[in-house]
Formats: structure tokens, C-alpha cells, sequence
């Protein structure tokens, strides 16, 4: 069976600096038509980063669209055209200080893709040197730093219910 839907017609609803939204009519494997509404987003980073005692960095960031303070790694999107390796070095230092020396890169995922093109790169840093804070403007955060069980017992928990930080968090608890 073919699943590929073919795109006749896109009609962009709305056009923003962090993202698009479209609506495409398909051409549906059945030959029926269908209408999708898809959100454009450049994609982000986030960055599992482990200090030479074996803690992970993290973030407390309130988020408007939850309504809560949530802990994350540290993370952030991709300007368009920009690599993400580079987005990674510039987010870890912007929002934690650290200035990676070397960056893994875990894994790539697509959070949401029944209705958004935003892919996700989540990299790994156990050396860096230490930089300075350099939040954007509007940004309010706070850096701290836990063992891995402590962040495993944190998602276990439903303490951090972010999806990026549960999926590096558990990728790297076997690697340190």
C-alpha cells in the first residue's frame, strides 16, 4: 500500500518569526482529497551537558503555552539556515556558561509530526570551558545541576515532562 500524499494546493494561514501555518489540500492514496494543517518551524536543539562530577545541567523555565515552569535541558531554535551543531555551541554557553569544546550528537526526532515539520537535535557535551551567560532579551531562566538518578527519579515522577529532556536524559544515563 502507498501512504505518500500528494500536495495540490498549500494556503498559509499565518506567517510569524517563530512560525508558519499552512493548510494543504492532498491527494490522499485512495485518490480522495484531504486537507492537512501543518505548522512550519526551523526545528531547535537541546543539549545534554554532564559536569565532570557526573551531574547534568539543567533549566527552570516558566512556558507560556503550558503555564508552568518546566526543567529542561539546556536548548533552544534554529535561526533559519543555521546547523545545528552551531545552535547547540551557541545555546549551551547563551543559557549555561559553557563553552562546549565537543559536541555528539545523539539523536534527531520529530516531536509532533501530525501537524508540525519541527525536527529536534539533541546533542551531548561532557567537555567545555567555562563562558558567561547571555540570555536573549525576555529570557528568564535558571541553570542547576543534579545526578542522572536524580533526574531519572525527576521524570519517573512527572516532575520534567518535557519530551526532549526525558529523551536525552535517558540516552546518556548509559553513557556516563
Amino acid at each position: 500500500m502507498q501512504f505518500f500524499e500528494k500536495t495540490i494546493e498549500k494556503e498559509y494561514i499565518y506567517n510569524g518569526r517563530i512560525l508558519n501555518l499552512r493548510r494543504d489540500k492532498v491527494l490522499l492514496p485512495d485518490d480522495k482529497i484531504g486537507n492537512r494543517e501543518i505548522i512550519e518551524h526551523n526545528g531547535g536543539v537541546g543539549i545534554v551537558a554532564i559536569t565532570k562530577d557526573k551531574k547534568v545541567i539543567l533549566i527552570r523555565q516558566f512556558r507560556k503555552p503550558t503555564e508552568e515552569v518546566l526543567i529542561e535541558i539546556p536548548a533552544g531554535k534554529l535561526e533559519k539556515g543555521e546547523k545545528p551543531l552551531d545552535c547547540a555551541i551557541r545555546e549551551l554557553e547563551e543559557e549555561t556558561g559553557k563553552i562546549p569544546k565537543s559536541l555528539r550528537l545523539l539523536t534527531r526526532f520529530y516531536p509532533s509530526p501530525g501537524y508540525s515539520s519541527e525536527i529536534l537535535y539533541i546533542y551531548f557535551c561532557d567537555e567545555y570551558e567555562e563562558g558567561k551567560v547571555n540570555l536573549d532579551e525576555g529570557e528568564h531562566l535558571e541553570a542547576f545541576e543534579i545526578s542522572i538518578d536524580e533526574a531519572i527519579n525527576l521524570i519517573n515522577s512527572g516532575q520534567i515532562k518535557d519530551a526532549k529532556t526525558i529523551i536525552g536524559i535517558l540516552m546518556v544515563k548509559e553513557l556516563i
